[in-house]
Order: C-alpha cells, then structure tokens, then sequence
C-alpha cells in the first residue's frame, strides 16, 4: 500500500460535479503541484488548477485531509471540478505524471480497514449501503457501517478479556489462598454474556432484507400461480394460458412493496406425474422452491400444502368453476383484483414482523457463523470445572470474536469483499 492512488469517486460524466479522491503519502504533493499551495485542512477552498506546464485544467474547489484523521487513515486529496468528460480526464491524466496510479474497487475502503479507521463488519455494512434499494436495507446497513454491531463485538471482547484474566488469575496463583478460586459471580456474568450474545443469533437474518422476503406461489396446474405472480409484481413476467403445464420453470421477480424487497417465485404446476420428462423437472424444482420459501401461497386443495409457514389461497373468485376452499386465509381474483390489495397489505405486514427492525443492525451468514462459533466457545465454558478446560474455551470464543471484526482474517475473503466495492469507493 506504499502507491498512491487516485479515483473518481462521483457518478460518471457529464454530470454536474465530479470528485476524484486521492490517498498516499504523496496526495499533498500532488494537491499542491497541481493547486499551487498546500490549503488549510478540512477547509473546502476555491482554487485554480494547472498542470506543470501551467495550462489551467479547471476551477474548483480542493480538500486537503492529512492522515491519520481522514477516511482511509492516509493523507487524502479531493478536487471538486466541473463534471465535464474532458475535465475529469484532463485532471487524472495530471495526477499520473506524478506517478499516482488508479485505484482498483475497494482500495479506498480497504485502506480505511488496513489502517483500523473502519473494521470488518463495518465494512461489510459499507457494502450494503452502497447495494441497497429498499428503505429497510438503507437503514440497516447504515446501522451496521455506521459501527452498532462493532461496538457491541467490543464490549463483548472486553467482556471475554476480563473473564479470561480471573481464569489465568486462577491458573497461575492457584497456591496463594486469595485467588485459589473464581470469583462467586464468575458464572453469573458469563451467563449474562451467553444470554446477550443469543439474543443477537436470533434477529432476523441480513440475507431477508439483502435478497427480499421469498414468496413462493405454488399448486396444480391451472390454479392461477402465473396470473396471480403477473398482479403481485405488477409485470406480466409468466406466461399464462389454460394449457396445463404451460409454466415449466421457476421464475423470479424481485420488487418492493411498502418499502418492503421481496423475491416473488412462480413454480411449475404440482402433480404426482406427468409423462413429460421436462415438467417433471419442473415439478422437482417447485418442490426445491418450497422447502426455501419464506412464505408459501398455496393455491392447490386445501389441506395440502407443504410444511412450514403456508397460507391457503382461494385464487381465480372471478370464476365459477373454481374450487372453493372452506377456510381460505385470503381470496383473490387475480382478473379482476378482488382481495388482491388486501392480501398484499398482509404480506407488507407479515414480511415486516419477519425481517429486522428499520434501523436494526442484521448479521450475515459470515457474522452469524463466528458468532455462533463464539456462543458455542462461552455455552462450553459455562459447562467446565476444570480452569485450564475454561481458559481454552474462552480463547476460543475469542478468536472467533477477532475474525468476526477482522482481527484475524484472510486475503481471499478480502479480495472477495472489497472488489464488490465500486472504483473510487
């Protein structure tokens, strides 16, 4: 991380403003060759740039942050310029004579985590803000970049330190009288700890608001999944037809409803057999669709839906051969709307009680795994007499606790995470 690097950090031109970032130890001297002057710090000032050969490139405005106290914890540039393609380019063509280099996806951010300005769960909120679209992904992963889970990981490895000095306390004055045992309320605050850290295993999972809340229509063919699929995403993204089978795969659509993200899946027609080998794969994949639903509308005879959360749907009321259910939970006329603002309010309502709560910090399969690995180390140790057994369980949480931060990690799962980021990010 010796280079510096440069980006543009806004939108592409044209656009109205451009800002291009530049981080390293020579950003001042880069600031100052192409500004004339080193400006005050964290003073947004009106310059003229020129190149060395003293052609004027633009009019803006620079910043200049000196390290440690910038974004990246490195000495860090901005020029403010007019959004014009030609500008941009004439200003980063400037900054390579000074040997700067263009920054890869996720440097900036990257740096930020090598220079301990942002850690890694912090990061991967970062990650998601820059991805969400929905106001309920905004909100949580502002939660998560903003530092909430951080700082609650650090009270927790400030816990795990101090419980973990009494044990050692223990072990290595185990023959003067004062420290031969643990404290009475050893147990009690590692219990406390153990309660705190399930609480966070059971919220709702980052992945419900990342892919949306997972609807799956299913039932025979002919029961109207594809109309109704067509009204709830408003698209008339399945084909329909009174042909039998005529939907052969799964399709998805994601939309938001009430601010809410959803996955709405249509499924092939379910039935026990058909002599068509491709709508028997079809049939498998609804199959497959249902088991990972979080919700499925079951639209076939009553009672027969699959396990797990189902609601009865009496689809198709605009009908009078439909098949009445006795006790459907919702009845909808896809043709003609009936019920079919009613059930999406239900749904809105239903995903919301399912999903974290608008500005709640949410784990990700990663986070949940260590934080997991960590609960299971404390569970342990509430079990063990034994204070060497103890010592080892409570490093073991631990450990777990560093990789989850970033403490310890690897540079495949970095590379992974940072190159989602975008260039300038």
């Amino acid at each position: 991380m010796n280079d510096t690097i440069f980006a543009l950090s806004s939108g592409q031109p044209p656009a109205g403003i451009a800002v291009i970032r530049v981080s390293g130890s020579q950003a001042g001297a880069a600031l100052s060759a192409l500004a004339g002057r080193l400006p005050q710090p964290r003073r947004a000032t009106f310059v003229r740039l020129r190149d060395d050969a003293g052609a004027e490139l633009d009019a803006g405005l620079i910043l200049w942050l000196p390290g440690p106290g910038s974004a990246t914890g490195e000495d860090l540039a901005e020029f403010h310029l007019h959004g014009g393609r030609a500008v941009v380019e004439a200003v980063e063509s400037a900054l390579r004579t000074f040997g700067l280099r263009r920054a890869e996806a996720g440097e900036f951010t990257r740096r930020a985590f090598a220079n301990g300005r942002i850690d890694l769960a912090e990061a991967e909120g970062l990650a998601d803000l820059l991805s969400a679209e929905t106001e309920l992904q905004r909100r949580s992963a502002l939660a998560m970049a903003g530092g909430t889970f951080s700082r609650q990981a650090e009270e927790w490895r400030s816990h795990l330190l101090t419980l973990a000095a009494r044990v050692e306390a223990v072990l290595d004055f185990a023959d003067q009288d004062d420290v031969s045992a643990l404290p009475e309320d050893f147990g009690r605050e590692l219990s406390v700890l153990e309660r705190e850290v399930a609480a966070w295993l059971s919220r709702p999972h980052a992945e419900v608001l990342k892919e949306g809340y997972r609807v799956v229509l299913a039932g025979p063919p002919n029961a109207g999944k594809s109309t109704l699929f067509n009204a709830l995403v408003e698209s008339n993204a399945a084909i329909t037809a009174p042909t039998a089978g005529t939907t052969r795969d799964v399709i998805t659509r994601s939309v938001a409803m009430g601010g809410v993200p959803f996955t709405f899946v249509d499924t092939a027609g379910v039935r026990h057999a058909s002599d068509d080998a491709i709508e028997m794969i079809g049939i498998d994949r609804a199959h497959a669709e249902m088991d990972r639903a979080d919700l499925v509308l079951w639209l076939g005879p009553e009672g027969e839906g699959p396990s797990g959360e189902t609601w009865e749907i009496q689809a198709q009321t605009d009908r009078n051969d439909c098949v009445v259910k006795r006790t459907p939970r919702y009845s909808v006329s896809a043709v003609t709307g009936e019920g079919l603002a009613t059930l999406k309010l239900a749904l809105i309502e239903n995903a919301r009680r399912k999903m974290p709560k608008p500005g709640e910090a949410a784990l990700n399969a990663r986070q949940r795994e260590l934080v997991a690995q960590m609960h299971q180390g404390i569970e342990s140790a509430l079990r063990e007499d034994d204070p060497l057994l103890l010592a080892e369980q409570l490093r073991l949480a631990r450990v777990a606790l560093d990789r989850l931060v970033g403490r310890a990690t690897t540079e495949d799962m970095l590379d992974a995470l940072f190159g989602s980021f975008c260039i300038g990010k």
